[in-house]
């Protein structure tokens, strides 16, 4: 079967006859089980998306089918579809099945995508790499000896590879685009508070985004038109209307960008990504686009501010999972005390425990003040200076990440290092910022690089016809 690149050949092959919604759910099945080697599913909903492709296809037949008729979308193993399996990738919710449908869910079967099944991802959406889920790693598609990246790393893989046309993941601290980078493929954070988080299992409140991960910019643009907006379930969702995305990708015929110098500046960049973020740069000036660099002394601060904030938010998120309402419960307790530390310590992974100790740690009485309080302080320096920034230019541009993807347990032992992947993508979630990431070529080993592109707080139409533009 021809491999569809864009939702745009999907639908120009069902009208010319030449595919349909069937053949279509059974070719990414078969991709599926080509690539299990990957570990990119933990559910494949086979007989159900068949099922709901033969309705489709007779509402195309009918004029009566949705806008996103055709379209194949796998799930991050984060978001809740009723009746059907919702774990975080994590042993604590072992056989636990979803009571209702997350909003941006519904949104998308409401114009009549087919959901082909869930896919892997860090536990609890903790990780860089896709290494922390309790079912193994996902493998990346390039080169199955290195990561996706993560914690969406299974959603950008099963796009990469063709398992689907685009995935929903979640983005905290660049866990959409980060691994769309390492998968070559786009990936989109909206403007915090513009897609409803209901239904999203909750890593950190304050950052938590759901995104797509698509192959073009146009697909991520239609995505969020549908997904966008106004929810009576989420009082933290903004009411502000939703643009067309997908109807105005038109850029202007000059930006002014600015890219921090401090980013291609930094002793942990890959010489590759530096290069072809160098030519990205050189190559916007030549089409007439002023691009400067800008002094940004606070970077230094964005991981710090990110991982305190993060992991108080998670300590308090995950203190639901306690083993008496419903997922694992540990046996042989004695007492209620015991119940929590025994079913947590054999639910939660490594780096779950790790994440949720350290955030107990910075909202303890002694050290709140010291740390989280002073976290709070510094993400409102960190929002007044980009936005200072974005006063003077239309996008702030950098690298996704400091080096392409990485082998397979070559950072494990080293958590500083893990987090040094998340350097130029943290930015976006600290100040609530939309940003997307789309593929900048290839490292000298054939491996994909991303650059970013962030933009104003709810400007996402222009950033998506910028990005279509580089996307050209």
């Amino acid at each position: 079967m021809t491999k569809y690149n864009s939702f745009k050949e999907v639908k120009q092959a069902i009208s010319s006859g030449e595919t349909n919604c069937v053949s279509l759910v059974k070719h990414y099945l078969e991709q599926i089980e080509t690539h299990k080697n990957l570990n990119v599913f933990l559910e494949v909903y086979a007989d159900e998306a068949l099922k709901q492709a033969e309705t489709v296809d007779q509402k195309i037949n009918d004029g009566t089918a949705g806008r996103l008729a055709g379209m194949v979308i796998g799930l991050k193993d984060v978001l809740a579809h009723e009746n059907h399996g919702l774990q975080a990738s994590s042993k604590i919710l072992n056989g636990f099945q979803s009571q209702f449908t997350a909003t941006a869910v519904e949104r998308i079967l409401a114009e009549d995508a087919i959901i082909i099944g869930r896919q892997n991802c860090d536990e609890f959406a903790m990780g860089s790499s896709n290494e922390n889920s309790a079912f193994g790693p996902t493998l990346n598609f390039a080169d199955p000896t290195r990561v996706p990246g993560g914690s969406s790393g299974a959603s950008a893989v099963a796009v990469q590879a063709d398992m689907c046309l685009a995935s929903l993941g979640s983005d905290t601290g660049g866990s959409v685009r980060q691994p769309a980078a390492f998968c070559g493929v786009v990936g989109l954070k909206p403007t915090y508070s513009r897609v409803s988080r209901w239904g999203l299992i909750a890593y950190a409140s304050s950052f938590d985004c759901i995104g797509p991960i698509t192959k073009t910019v146009e697909d991520a643009a239609l995505l969020l038109e549908i997904i966008a907006g106004a929810d009576e379930h989420d009082s933290t969702v903004s009411h502000t209307s939703v643009p067309a995305y997908s109807e105005n990708l038109a850029p202007k015929k000059q930006y002014r960008l600015a890219y921090m110098r401090e980013a291609l500046e930094s002793e942990g960049l890959d010489e590759d990504v530096r290069k072809n973020t160098a030519a990205k740069i050189e190559q916007l000036r030549a089409a007439g686009h002023i691009v400067e660099a800008v002094d940004y002394p606070l970077m230094k601060y964005l991981l710090p501010t990110y991982y305190i904030l993060t992991t108080a938010e998670a300590s308090s998120n995950l203190s639901r999972f306690d083993g008496v309402r419903y997922g694992h419960r540990a046996a042989g307790v004695k007492n209620l005390e015991q119940l929590y530390k025994k079913s947590r310590a054999e639910g939660f992974g490594a780096e779950v425990r790790r994440r949720i100790i350290l955030g107990t740690f910075v909202l303890s009485a002694d050290y709140y003040d010291a740390y989280y309080t002073k976290a709070q302080r510094v993400r409102r320096l960190i929002k007044e200076s980009t936005d200072e920034i974005l006063s003077r230019y239309d996008f702030l541009i950098s690298p996704t990440t400091p080096t392409p993807a990485i082998k397979i347990g070559e950072k494990s032992d080293d958590q500083l290092q893990m987090f040094l992947m998340d350097i130029f993508t943290v930015q976006a979630n600290v100040i609530g910022n939309p940003c997307i990431s789309i593929p900048n070529g290839e490292n000298s080993a054939g491996l994909p690089i991303g650059i970013q592109i962030l933009g104003k707080n709810f400007d996402e139409a222009e950033m998506l016809a910028f990005a279509k533009s580089l996307e050209q």
